[in-house]
């Protein structure tokens, strides 16, 4: 199958639910309800689940060229086709809410695409292809013009209305298609707005002034974060497609815009990344924190306590739904042929049923970083979470779980497990004088060293010379560069500095990218970032910032990272764009500046 590759994507956002849009102009991806919604726009995975192109006739002819940037400090996309008839500016947004400012962005988003075409020289012949197929692709919607120019689509639960303030539109049996000429200094409009069937009208707005006041919001919103650090155009834009896959309305980060973006074209790991994971919740809250400001980070954290509730015997998921919804159960398409046929397609993450003995360790580490926000003594409901959670630990830590690569096979004793119920214990101690009566601090540090007596025990493999992924295992496991970051052991012990030398020689490539394991397709670029921290914790600051620089330079023409790089070609592979590859972005950053930050 003939696809763009996902690099050629442009992220936009209003958070609350994003889109995809490639260099030959056509939006492949939107999901305009929220980031986990049914796409009306699917054409990313399948060629017939819906698009909207919006580019010149000449478009992938000799002589089209394309170039592209974000606004600064904003996801709003200007992309120039160059044509030998003359060039076009197509500027792309989801509109905010009228009058939005700072953290309103995102609250009440009217939920229409923005498109505007801008005639910069000569004349060139512009084509529309609108073929919206809701419900990811299942449904062909009914199109109807209507008295005042729009036309409507109408298929079950959805309505779309599609608006020009140039070409007059005319509906076809499943698409609307339309051609026009612009030339230097025309401008034309066009807007999509999202409703719902039984609902109230989708909002009709001026695409010009909508435009314009997007960029007012995104900027405003900008000015609240202030990052002063090295690297600090990379951290920024890192920070800005971090907030844009943040849901507003609750705070949840959603860990990519995407489902069942390969992992390898043609396999199965093909996962569904719509939803926040606790996994990453104190990587993002550093990050966060570092650039961006005090009330996004308190506000993640806020949405995190409201979806684990009052902790019980059930062990804590180790991801929700954006609103906090705990059942989120896998289903795989049977109608979508997949990106480049990688099938199956996924909706739903069964991750969810895992046990994962590392997600304590990741709120209690998040309460512990925030506590001086968070009061002092902490209120009723996060005492008793902190309680709940550090007795699930006490109780647990023991067990076997699936790690923090969700593996579907085994349940196994993992090395990074272990160490976040290390963790756990240890923030719980230093947290107990604002616990009350009830906290355990003698019971809680006793456990914590056996911990750690345990994992310096049976994570190290004599044999390899390295902490391995597991007790009792051979493999090499890129997840042992998380002890230093997390603070168990300093990078300069000289087991751990044998570990990172064994994971740079067995995993790591001269492009910088770091496998997570030995078979492992493609270099999975969280890692990467890890080890540029561990480098630099080793006092190894010339070689961190190099491969640093390495790493970055995988990003796309626009500054995305997916998840992973592939090693022969350096494609981009997995869900994108990825929140946790631009939260190791922004924390290596942050180390390079600062290397004693926790």
């Amino acid at each position: 199958m003939d696809q763009p590759a996902i690099s050629d994507y442009g992220f936009l956002s209003d958070c609350r639910s994003g889109a995809l849009v490639g260099r030959d102009g056509s939006v492949d991806w939107w999901c305009p309800d929220r980031f986990d919604g049914p796409a009306v726009f699917g054409r990313l995975l399948d060629p017939e689940a819906g698009h909207w192109c919006l580019a010149p006739v000449a478009a992938g002819r000799p002589g089209h060229r394309v170039e592209r940037a974000y606004r600064p400090d904003t996801l709003v996309l200007r992309t120039v086709h160059h044509t030998p008839e003359g060039s076009v500016a197509v500027t792309d947004a989801l509109a905010a809410e009228l009058g939005a400012r700072g953290h309103r962005l995102g609250m009440s988003s009217p939920a229409v695409l923005l498109r505007t075409v801008e005639g910069l020289s000569g004349r060139v012949r512009m084509a529309s292809d609108f073929a919206p197929r809701p419900d990811h692709g299942l449904l062909t919607p009914y199109l109807h013009d209507q008295p005042d120019g729009a036309v409507l689509a109408v298929a079950g639960a959805t309505v779309l209305e599609l608006r020009s303030d140039g070409p007059p539109l005319r509906a076809g049996p499943d698409r609307v298609r339309t051609e026009f000429d612009v030339a230097a200094g025309d401008t034309v409009g066009f807007t999509v707005a999202y409703g719902r069937t039984y609902g109230e009208r989708p909002a009709r707005l001026d695409p010009s002034t909508m435009m314009a006041e997007t960029v007012q919001a995104w900027e405003a919103y900008r000015e609240t974060h202030q990052y002063e650090g090295r690297y600090r155009d990379l951290v920024r834009h890192s920070a800005v497609v971090l907030t844009g896959l943040t849901y507003t309305r609750s705070g949840a980060v959603a860990a990519a815009l995407t489902t069942s973006l390969p992992e390898r074209i043609g396999g199965d790991r093909n996962y569904d990344y719509r939803y926040a994971w606790l996994r990453d919740f104190s990587m993002t809250l550093r990050a966060l924190w570092v650039a961006a400001c005090p009330s996004e980070a308190s506000r993640l954290f806020a949405w995190a306590a409201r979806s684990i509730g009052r902790p019980g015997p059930e062990p804590v998921p180790v991801l929700f739904g954006l609103e906090g919804e705990r059942d989120i159960s896998e289903h795989d398409s049977t109608h979508l042929r997949g990106y480049a046929g990688s099938r199956p397609v996924r909706f739903g993450n069964d991750a969810w049923r895992q046990r994962q003995l590392d997600v304590p360790g990741e709120m209690i580490s998040a309460v512990w970083r925030l506590h001086h926000l968070l009061g002092d003594p902490l209120d009723e409901e996060l005492r008793e979470m902190v309680l709940g959670l550090a007795d699930e630990v006490a109780d647990t830590w023991h067990l076997p779980d699936r790690g923090m690569w969700e593996t579907r096979d085994a349940d196994r004793h993992y090395v990074s497990s272990k160490v976040l119920c290390w963790v756990a214990m240890d923030k719980a101690v230093a947290l107990a004088p604002r616990l009350g009566e009830r906290a355990d601090a003698r019971r809680w540090a006793a456990i914590r060293d056996e911990i750690r007596t345990s994992v310096l025990r049976e994570g190290w493999n004599e044999t390899v010379g390295a902490y391995t992924g597991a007790f009792g295992c051979r493999e090499i496991d890129a997840s042992a560069l998380f002890l230093p970051v997390a603070g168990f052991l300093p990078a300069t012990d000289p087991r751990m500095r044998a570990t990172i030398e064994v994971i740079e020689r067995d995993l790591g490539t001269d492009s910088g990218l770091v496998r997570r394991w030995d078979t492992d397709p493609a270099g999975f670029l969280l890692c990467s970032f890890w080890l540029v921290e561990c480098l630099v914790l080793a006092g190894e600051r010339e070689r961190a910032e190099a491969l640093f620089e390495r790493v970055v330079g995988h990003a796309n023409d626009v500054g995305l990272l997916s998840e992973q790089i592939d090693l022969h070609t350096g494609a981009q592979l997995g869900n994108t764009p990825q929140a946790l590859s631009h939260i190791g972005l922004i924390n290596a950053a942050w180390r390079l500046t600062d290397p004693t930050s926790d």
